[in-house]
């Protein structure tokens, strides 16, 4: 009975699939353009689902930052440079100072990732 339980779930397992595309997908987007009266362009960008699923989240950069500040969890999260972890963690966040700006930049919305922006919703 339990080998074909395990069997069963292997099974399942096989036929799933998890992984997204690598490779970039055309997204046609239409805009209005502000030179021209009635008229509209469309273009063609190019977007990688891997890429847009490696947005960061300001939320899950909060909890990091609350339960693992002293280890720079969420400057790690973020991007920042390992030299830069590495002084925040030496100095304790800045004697508490440097990670206390941090939280409010991180609630703030003004402590970007180094990849540009974060994700629509907060988690």
């Amino acid at each position: 009975m339990k080998l074909k339980i395990i069997l069963s779930i292997v099974s399942l397992l096989l036929m799933t699939s998890f992984s997204y595309a690598s490779f970039p997908v055309k997204r046609v987007s239409t805009f209005d353009t502000s030179t021209q009266v009635n008229k509209t362009s469309v273009a063609e960008v190019l977007v990688s689902p891997a890429a847009a699923g490696s947005e960061k989240s300001q939320g899950i950069a909060l909890l990091l930052g609350i339960f693992l500040g002293g280890l720079a969890g969420h400057k790690w999260y973020l991007g920042n440079p390992w030299y830069i972890n590495v002084l925040f963690i030496i100095t304790l966040g800045g004697l508490g100072i440097w990670w206390i700006i941090d939280m409010i930049r991180i609630i703030t919305g003004d402590y970007k990732p180094h990849n540009g922006s974060y994700k629509a919703d907060f988690f």
